[in-house]
């Protein structure tokens, strides 16, 4: 399965260690799911992260290395204006781009739209249900 997380996943995975967000992206480094991104995105956690959040340099580099070896880096070829949020049709463009099959958002304009070129468009709490965690024997 092919997924992309919105900047809102990962950015909730670094803020608040041990929720959901962080689940899902360990999910992807442990390869339950092929992770997509692109620079955009990347840019867009970095720019939360400072402006929003007061995240330091240092923090911002470890998160986008976190990131990256998570997921595989796309250069979306076309541009997407969809939606009236700029950093929202970055997300769809590596989703076309990569052939995902799902967007993971907590994002209300992207949630409306449920899917897109038929990558369908899941809440965080929905993608986790599809890897359910193992007891411990």
């Amino acid at each position: 399965m092919r997924a992309v997380f919105d900047t809102n996943v990962y950015v909730a995975a670094f803020l608040a260690p041990g929720g959901e967000a962080e689940q899902a992206l360990l999910d992807a480094y442990r390869r339950q799911v092929e992770l997509y991104t692109s620079l955009p995105i990347l840019t867009e956690v970095a720019r939360v992260l400072r402006g929003k959040f007061g995240v330091g340099e240092r923090t911002v580099t470890s998160v986008l290395r976190t990131i990256a070896r998570a997921a595989i880096l796309v250069r979306p070829r076309r541009r997407v204006a969809t939606l009236a949020d700029e950093p929202d049709n970055r997300i769809l463009e590596c989703a076309a781009e990569a052939g995902a099959d799902l967007i993971v958002t907590g994002d209300r304009n992207l949630l409306r739209l449920r899917e897109f070129e038929g990558v369908a468009i899941v809440r965080l709490t929905d993608f986790l249900r599809m890897f359910p965690v193992e007891p411990a024997p």
